[in-house]
């Protein structure tokens, strides 16, 4: 529990410390975070995971509450199934075995795939640009649909 909490939530609040004042001094700015869709809602097997994501959730919201009034921006993704190096055994398995693990996996997603890294930096780009510039305390989701609903299952013969 200690290493996911020092690592998936503790080491934000010394980023976010350091920054805030150059962002001050800067005139205002943008902090993003990653958190997950496992802080929004429970997840077997995860519990240290689920607890320390949701942490960094409401960390994000307090730190915004803060520091707003200095036109700093505070916000977190929430990536849902990406297909990045946090899925080890999974990517130490050859190709053919890894295929229908990953199929099962996004039969879940409303999108009916896995997310892409890019796409979740294309989200922290855009909530670090002046684009998102009334954009703060939010924890936006970057999960294919997958914490919007269930996929409806497959018609017969599919």
């Amino acid at each position: 529990m200690d290493l996911v909490t020092n690592v998936d939530l503790k080491s934000i609040y010394p980023g976010c410390k350091y920054a805030v004042p150059e962002l001050r001094r800067a005139g205002g700015g943008a902090i993003v975070s990653t958190a997950s869709i496992a802080g929004l809602r429970g997840s077997a097997l995860a519990h240290a995971y689920s607890a320390a994501k949701a942490g960094v959730i409401n960390l994000t919201r307090s730190i915004a509450a803060e520091v707003g009034q200095y036109g700093i921006r505070v916000n977190c993704v929430c990536p849902g199934i990406i297909r990045t190096p946090i899925w080890r055994g999974l990517h130490e398995l050859p190709a053919e075995q890894q295929a229908p693990i990953w199929e099962r996996m996004s039969r879940r997603v409303l999108l009916g795939r896995a997310g892409q890294p890019e796409e979740v930096a294309r989200v922290v780009l855009f909530l670090a640009s002046t684009e998102a510039s009334y954009v703060t305390g939010a924890a936006l989701v970057v999960d294919g649909g997958l914490t919007a609903g269930d996929a409806p299952e497959p018609p017969p013969g599919d």
